[in-house]
């Protein structure tokens, strides 16, 4: 079986938890919906990042909280870029799937569509 990876990223209006948390469980079942083959048990790990003004919860809490309770997972701070996009939440999602790299759905939200315009629109 091939892994491949989910991209995702969404942004926050403000360091808040329940706007860090909110945002990436709505990140988490966008990704679900536009991945319907993706199953829980079939994700290897998954990678959070979060950009330097960001410091009020996990994303990690957000995936546990929608039951991915067994998924081995981290948090990290992005590099910080010059004019990168501020308050966003980055994921990587590690999946165990037989499908062809061009069949994965990649989800973008909010200001991050900024990010990766072209795969956005895929979507």
């Amino acid at each position: 079986m091939t892994t491949r990876g989910i991209r995702g990223a969404t942004t926050v209006s403000a360091d808040e938890r329940e706007s860090i948390l909110s945002a990436t469980r709505e990140l988490l079942t966008s990704i679900l919906e536009a991945n319907p083959d993706l199953r829980t048990e079939d994700i290897a790990s998954a990678v959070f990042t979060v950009t330097e003004d960001i410091a009020s919860a996990y994303p990690a809490l957000a995936a546990r909280q929608i039951g991915w309770d067994l998924v081995p997972m981290m948090c990290a701070r992005e590099i910080p870029v010059p004019d990168s996009l501020p308050l966003c939440i980055r994921a990587l999602i590690h999946w165990n799937t037989e499908l062809p790299q061009a069949d994965i759905h990649h989800v973008y939200l909010r200001d991050a569509v900024k990010l990766r315009p072209d795969l956005a629109a895929r979507a």
